[in-house]
């Protein structure tokens, strides 16, 4: 009767699956920062980890949650900055600028992740993007409360979407600093 039992491996406790899912995304971020995004396999981040493949996907559906997930703790800074930012009492029209150029920085840095994902779902319909625009259309509130809110929140939001600001380093040789000065400068004349 005892040859007839099956030892199974028991199944990792929790410390190892948390262990193993940071160590997934130590090493994702690695390999990115090497080969670039679309040049790493989901495969490659879990041979290079020394997991099995099964242990990634059952952290990672795909490449598009895994890049999500590296995007999070960058989101979350800047969630907690700016959220400190509007509470100091800056004026509204230096709070817009501030913010408009911090999401801009967060693109132009995390822009390969952000390209991941821009096929299956629009990066400005994420759910963790539209508080952009939320915060946009408050500080155009409190700037010029007669205008139209939406329409011009949107305009500034779509100025942050990572496919506009990849057409704009096309267009401008990827000169970062002088498409930062032309954003401010619209913006700008859009509020004075």
């Amino acid at each position: 009767m005892d040859d007839l039992l099956i030892i199974s491996e028991p199944r990792p406790n929790r410390a190892d699956a948390l262990k193993n899912r940071e160590l997934l995304l130590v090493t994702a971020r690695r390999l990115f920062a090497e080969r670039g995004v679309e040049g790493v396999p989901m495969s490659a981040v879990a041979e290079a980890a020394g997991v099995g493949k099964g242990t990634l996907y059952r952290n990672f559906a795909n490449k598009v949650e895994l890049c999500t997930e590296l995007l999070d703790h960058d989101q979350r800074d800047l969630q907690e900055r700016s959220l400190r930012r509007l509470r100091e009492g800056y004026n509204p029209s230096a709070n817009l600028l501030w913010f408009m150029n911090e999401v801009f920085n967060f693109v132009i840095r995390n822009q390969e992740l952000l390209l991941v994902g821009a096929g299956h779902i629009p990066t400005l319909d994420h759910p963790a993007h539209l508080w952009w625009r939320q915060t946009i259309r408050g500080l155009l509130a409190q700037i010029k409360p007669a205008l139209n809110l939406d329409y011009l929140a949107d305009l500034l939001y779509l100025m942050l979407d990572v496919r506009s600001i990849r057409f704009q380093r096309r267009l401008y040789d990827d000169d970062v600093l002088r498409m930062t000065a032309h954003m401010n400068d619209a913006i700008r004349k859009l509020i004075s």
